[in-house]
């Protein structure tokens, strides 16, 4: 009667803590420049070594430029921080991918891709879309800088055990629609904060239809909806990803691991906190028209009227839309753009650039659009360019960037303009998120190469 979490939840007890939490066994610490300093700061304090240090990998990817990365970050707090990560890497003897290593990217994009994340596993990572990992069959969660300390210093954390939760998707999905938008829907259905408390496992057919990668997006904004974290448990699909990745175990060591990959199922009879049912076919390409990830629709559809609302949530609506520059009940279609952002943990791998690519093949970039295309990885910049991807983009006009978190997030030279709308495949649409004033509408990449192509908010359905 367990649960896929479950079973990885109590494989790694150590011990419970009468009337407290977990104390839980964590097999992968995942580092980067931003939340690390206070926590390595802590263990010198309190002259404490790293006590499992081939366990903990880290890279900088929240403050590195985007460009000219074999030279000095010019912005001297992500200058030091970058620094920094690599000063106390190689103090405590960790495996440290610095900017220009091909093994360096976007932490959540690099664990997946180079066979550290594995079925099975407790990860953590001082960010909360560590949730991404899950998506291998995984117990993934973000931590905080002082569990960040804890982990380095015992391998283990405290941690109150979260209630469970599986989200089904019916059927199958229609033309144009892609794991983000399903995540998108399920938020615009949900809110923010309908899972939280909750550790969610995907199921039905259109979760088991999707890639590798398209998993990993979903997962990833698990915690766009409160939840703890998101999981799907590893099959085939799984399986054949990791095969012959440099970190994925080999020969007799492979053929043991998949025997217990393959065990890693809910059972039949396991019993859920709660069940929540969708159907794929309800599922249009999203946009969102907001200031949270859960204020989306379908992108054929109108923003929604307050008819209904109660007083305080009609403020905060209004409020939403003022900053966003829209109205009650008006339609996105045909919204003029500024800029267009084609990257981050949540859609920076590789079948992310096939998809953009895909509708932006024979056309042009349109004029007055500045489109930032930033692989999550050195690795996926490599496949793109053995693809001749590149090929494509540069014939339509558009330019690769290097790896990063680039306009995710304001930390980086890549910030969007006050007051400029831009159409961005990353996770949150927060005001200020992509720079003071600017206004972002969450997407897929078939939606990011619609607007690219146009200029305005177009269905890529349109466009096939």
């Amino acid at each position: 009667m367990r649960t896929l979490f479950d079973k990885i939840w109590d494989a790694h007890v150590v011990q419970q803590v009468e009337d407290g939490p977990t104390q839980l066994y964590i097999d992968r610490l995942y580092c980067h420049e931003v939340t690390s300093p206070q926590a390595f700061e802590g263990l010198r304090e309190r002259g404490l070594k790293c006590f499992r240090p081939e366990k903990i990998f880290c890279m900088p990817d929240h403050n590195t430029p985007t460009h000219d990365q074999d030279k000095p970050i010019e912005d001297p707090v992500s200058k030091t921080q970058v620094d920094t990560l690599a000063k106390n890497a190689e103090e405590f003897g960790l495996a440290h991918f610095g900017m220009m290593d091909p093994k360096n990217g976007i932490i959540h994009v690099v664990g997946p891709e180079r066979g550290l994340t594995l079925p099975g596993m407790t990860i953590v990572c001082g960010d909360s879309h560590t949730s991404t990992h899950g998506a291998m069959g995984a117990v993934a969660f973000g931590i905080g800088t002082s569990e960040v300390e804890m982990v380095m210093a015992s391998q283990c954390i405290l941690q109150s055990r979260p209630r469970t939760m599986r989200i089904t998707i019916d059927g199958k999905l229609g033309k144009g629609v892609t794991a983000k938008d399903v995540a998108l829907y399920m938020m615009s259905k949900m809110t923010t904060s309908g899972a939280t408390g909750y550790f969610v496992e995907y199921a039905g057919e259109a979760v088991r239809s999707l890639t590798m990668e398209g998993r990993l997006t979903l997962c990833n904004l698990s915690i766009e909806m409160g939840a703890r974290g998101g999981m799907v448990a590893p099959d085939e699909t799984t399986f054949t990803y990791i095969k012959g990745r440099e970190y994925a175990p080999q020969g007799e060591a492979w053929d043991k691991a998949v025997a217990y990959w393959r065990t890693l199922r809910s059972d039949d009879d396991a019993v859920f906190d709660k069940e929540v049912r969708f159907d794929a076919a309800d599922i249009e390409p999203m946009i969102t028209y907001g200031t949270n990830p859960g204020m989306g629709m379908g992108i054929t559809q109108c923003i929604p009227t307050t008819e209904g609302m109660g007083e305080a949530a009609q403020v905060s609506f209004r409020k939403s839309l003022d900053y966003m520059g829209f109205n009650p009940g008006e339609s996105l279609l045909g919204k003029k753009i500024d800029y267009v952002f084609l990257g981050a943990c949540t859609n920076g791998r590789i079948e992310d650039f096939r998809a953009f690519a895909s509708l932006v093949k024979g056309r042009k970039k349109a004029e007055g659009v500045v489109a930032w295309l930033v692989p999550g990885s050195w690795a996926v910049d490599a496949q793109i360019r053995e693809e001749g991807i590149d090929k494509v983009l540069e014939a339509a006009g558009f330019a690769i960037r290097q790896p990063g978190c680039s306009a995710c997030l304001a930390m980086n030279d890549d910030k969007v303009p006050a007051g400029k709308y831009a159409v961005s495949t990353s996770n949150r649409n927060f005001e200020g998120r992509q720079g003071p004033g600017s206004r972002t509408l969450l997407a897929s990449p078939l939606v990011a190469a619609a607007a690219a192509v146009t200029g305005v908010i177009t269905d890529p359905r349109e466009l096939f």
